[in-house]
């Protein structure tokens, strides 16, 4: 295989065999799309420029030394990766690690974060023998079929009506809402957010955590925390609800699990609640399964990352987290165009005002589709390309940025980015 062949047109291959739309939106919005490597951590762009990928998925930075070499000593065994039998010795590892991690003693791998959230849907069902399963509305899950029906209305699940019957969401942050739709006792999950990344960046609350804590319980329904986000280290503890009055019934991890090498993701429960799902007999106990999850190389590279996630980078990612929050807050305060920032650890949201320019809108570019969508963050984005910074816009509010440095970035690598940032968004307050 010629690598350097793939890298020099294998963009152009994605453009006419993957997908044309998205090839155009990154050499419309000017997105280094062409990449020719990785380097500390970084993308290294054909020109040589170096990236800071801040998009999350990467925690510890683009190929991580140790998780690759994991996989090459485990590539150099003539162990098999999928076992027929579907007892998998890696898996097994690796579930006995996150139990070390987490005090979860049942765990279900798949290959994305959908895969997981699918996975605790069904378990609610099977475990509770109820139809309903809750969300809240802002909420991404994921775009499987039951996972898109958690999903925000948008673009994301309209066109794939009709949904899963018994999912709804309940208002985020709206107590009485939350107890009228589960004193029927027909809800068998609720499945949130710590914190909704697309949504808009917006932690939960202490007094609604509080109250999805004892309402949960009260109704006997499974408390579902979607952590693909928020686990693993980045606000600086191994598992953001670590600190909720009570444990969730259900944990769902993803992206960074793998080391951002390998597809790899988990649902976490108690061995009771599996038993309750599955244990009926030996048929049931294989009713949900998924081909390749678990299979022995991601659960290498996932074994390599839960090593590498030590109380030491716990705390450096804690110590980092904080001084972000509170450079952020520093740099934009009181810029014209920033309407707030919200957050927590090494997650941050940067909601910026609309403009009524005609100049800046998707209709003056003639993209009439786009009608409602504000351009503002992602002409923000765009300027911070330039600047060496892969930066995103919220999936369901266009006006908000989504930053997440990766774990282990040095404090003056995040004072650099912090001030780009406000010169970038000075410039496009200029224009409006």
């Amino acid at each position: 295989m010629d690598h350097a062949d793939i890298l020099r047109r294998g963009v152009e291959d994605f453009k006419q065999f993957v997908n044309p739309l998205v090839a155009a939106r990154v050499a419309m919005t000017g997105e280094p799309y062409r990449i020719a490597g990785t380097r500390e951590g970084k993308l290294v762009c054909e020109d040589g420029r170096l990236i800071e990928d801040l998009h999350g998925t990467q925690s510890l930075g683009h190929r991580v030394a140790a998780v690759a070499d994991a996989v090459r000593d485990w590539l150099a065994t003539d162990a098999p990766s999928w076992y027929p039998s579907r007892v998998n010795p890696y898996a097994g590892r690796l579930g006995r690690a996150l139990f070390e991690r987490t005090g979860y003693d049942n765990a279900f791998f798949g290959m994305s974060g959908s895969d997981a959230v699918e996975a605790a849907m069904k378990l609610a069902r099977a475990a509770t023998g109820r139809p309903r399963v809750l969300s809240l509305l802002g909420a991404y899950h994921g775009t499987t079929m039951g996972s898109c029906a958690l999903m925000n209305p948008g673009m994301f699940r309209d066109p794939f009506a009709p949904h899963l019957p018994g999912v709804s969401p309940v208002p985020r942050e709206d107590v009485d809402a939350l107890a009228r739709a589960l004193e029927p006792g027909d809800v068998a999950a609720i499945i949130v957010e710590p914190i909704q990344l697309e949504g808009g960046v917006y932690p939960l609350s202490d007094r609604y955590i509080t109250s999805l804590c004892e309402l949960t319980e009260k109704h006997g329904t499974l408390l579902v925390a979607d952590e693909v986000q928020t686990g693993l280290g980045r606000l600086g503890r191994f598992l953001g609800t670590s600190t909720w009055p009570r444990r969730p019934d259900v944990i769902v991890l993803a992206k960074a699990l793998g080391g951002g090498l390998l597809p790899c993701s988990a649902m976490l429960t108690r061995r009771q609640t599996f038993l309750r799902a599955y244990g009926k007999d030996m048929a049931t106990a294989e009713a949900h399964n998924v081909t390749f999850g678990g299979n022995a190389m991601s659960c290498v590279a996932a074994l390599a990352m839960l090593d590498l996630l030590t109380p030491e980078v716990l705390s450096v990612a804690k110590a980092r987290g904080d001084h972000f929050q509170a450079a952020l807050g520093r740099a934009l305060a009181g810029s014209p165009l920033v309407v707030e920032k919200r957050g927590a650890g090494l997650i941050a949201g940067v909601e910026l005002r609309s403009s009524d320019h005609p100049w800046l809108s998707f209709e003056h570019f003639g993209m009439d589709e786009l009608e409602g969508h504000s351009p503002i963050g992602l002409l923000v984005c765009h300027r911070m390309y330039k600047r060496g910074y892969y930066c995103f816009v919220c999936g369901h509010q266009w006006s908000t940025l989504r930053l997440q440095p990766r774990l282990d970035i040095e404090e003056h690598e995040l004072d650099a980015f912090v001030t780009a940032l406000r010169e970038e968004i000075d410039a496009i307050a200029e224009l409006v």
